[in-house]
């Protein structure tokens, strides 16, 4: 059996042509035969492509050739081949959906990145900061960095309305994170907007942060939005997540089998034996 790879990679930068891209990114990912997903705005691009590791490389290449985006970072991990059943490319208003004001623009201004190894040494010095994870909920379940905070959001566009429970960190050292960085980038500028006085971002998100030292400081899992669910680099870890219902250690996530509500959790099998049959809360299975 072949290898395949998975491409993850952003970049807050002009686009004036997002159609044109659009079109270019789509064509490059037939050319190779990656499925996938892929978002192209006026302020910027966000991409998650897999295919075979040979196809990935020759998709790297091709797509680093062209000038614009030739210091794309781009974090690879291994796959087995069916993470995505599609190749969906959009033209959106925004490669994540914040909503926030205009000026909020990572073009602009954005909080200082930090390193891997950097943040590595802040917990190895016991630094005094404090990790705001930016993604959703039901990520944050699976796996996060130790004594984490997350401000109970589903969405990015949610910040706002919980920017109230930061206030207090507004002059402690702040460091985002997201999974790969173009959340945590975003995050970060609107908390300077928010008049937060030292604020930085994971460079690379935790995705980098984990190849770099698996099983270190970042607890559980990572969760991915495709049919992963979750992945880790290797090492020894802590289980973190937890059963919705008996609290009981697990990494196993579902969708609430009520239509109308879809809700992502975790449980387990010895509650839920059969995804299908999963519910979220009694009043979802009386529906």
């Amino acid at each position: 059996m072949q290898p395949y790879t998975v491409l993850l990679f952003y970049s807050y930068q002009t686009i004036a042509a997002p159609e044109e891209v659009a079109a270019w990114l789509r064509s490059l990912a037939e050319k190779f035969e990656l499925k996938g997903r892929a978002i192209v705005a006026k302020e910027g691009i966000n991409v998650t492509f897999e295919g075979t590791t040979a196809h990935t490389e020759a998709f790297v290449q091709d797509f680093h050739a062209r000038t614009e985006f030739g210091n794309v970072q781009i974090k690879k991990s291994t796959s087995a081949g069916n993470s995505f059943p599609k190749l969906s490319v959009k033209v959106r208003d925004e490669i994540v959906g914040t909503k926030f004001p205009k000026e909020v623009d990572p073009r602009v201004t954005t909080a200082p990145r930090l390193s891997a190894e950097e943040l590595k040494a802040w917990y190895q010095n016991n630094k005094e900061f404090v990790v705001v994870d930016m993604r959703n909920n039901y990520e944050f379940a699976s796996g996060h960095f130790k004594n984490a905070i997350q401000p109970n959001i589903e969405s990015s566009r949610e910040l706002p309305e919980k920017i109230q429970q930061l206030e207090p960190l507004k002059d402690k050292t702040v460091l985002t994170v997201c999974t790969g960085g173009v959340r945590c980038e975003k995050m970060s500028a609107y908390l300077l907007h928010e008049g937060f006085s030292d604020v930085y971002q994971l460079d690379g998100g935790i995705h980098t942060y984990m190849e770099k030292y698996p099983g270190e400081d970042f607890l559980g899992t990572l969760y991915t939005f495709d049919n992963r669910l979750v992945m880790d680099f290797g090492g020894e870890r802590e289980v973190v997540g937890e059963c919705r219902f008996c609290k009981s250690k697990t990494e196993r996530y579902v969708n609430c089998a009520n239509v109308n509500c879809h809700y992502h959790f975790l449980v387990c099998t010895g509650c839920v034996p059969q995804s299908s049959d999963a519910y979220c809360k009694a009043e979802c299975q009386r529906v």
